[in-house]
C-alpha cells in the first residue's frame, strides 16, 4: 500500500476569497468587524496574509456572511479535490 501525503491547503485562495466576499457585500473592514465581532485589525491581517486566523475567527466570519463554515473554507482546497462527503 502506498501512502501519499495529504494535499496542501491554499491559504492565499482563502484570504482572496474573504476579500472577494467582503467586496461582494459592499462591506468595509469596519462593517465586517461589527457583523463578525472581530477586530478590524484581525480582518486586515488575514486579507493581507499576515495571519491565517483561528477556527473561531472563521466560524465568526461564516456567521457574518450567513454561510456554512465548510463553504467559507472551501477555497483551501484550490488546486485539488476536497474530501468526499461520507454518506
Amino acid at each position: 500500500m502506498t501512502i501519499f501525503p495529504p494535499p496542501e491547503p491554499d491559504p492565499t485562495a482563502l484570504r482572496l476569497s474573504l476579500a472577494q466576499l467582503r467586496a461582494q457585500h459592499g462591506w468595509s473592514y469596519d462593517e465586517l468587524a461589527v457583523r463578525s465581532g472581530l477586530s478590524r485589525r484581525t480582518l486586515i491581517e488575514i486579507e493581507q496574509g499576515r495571519t491565517i486566523g483561528t477556527l473561531a475567527t472563521w466560524h465568526a466570519l461564516a456567521h457574518a456572511f450567513t454561510m456554512p463554515l465548510g463553504e467559507l473554507l472551501g477555497p483551501l482546497c484550490t488546486g485539488h479535490e476536497p474530501p468526499a462527503s461520507a454518506t
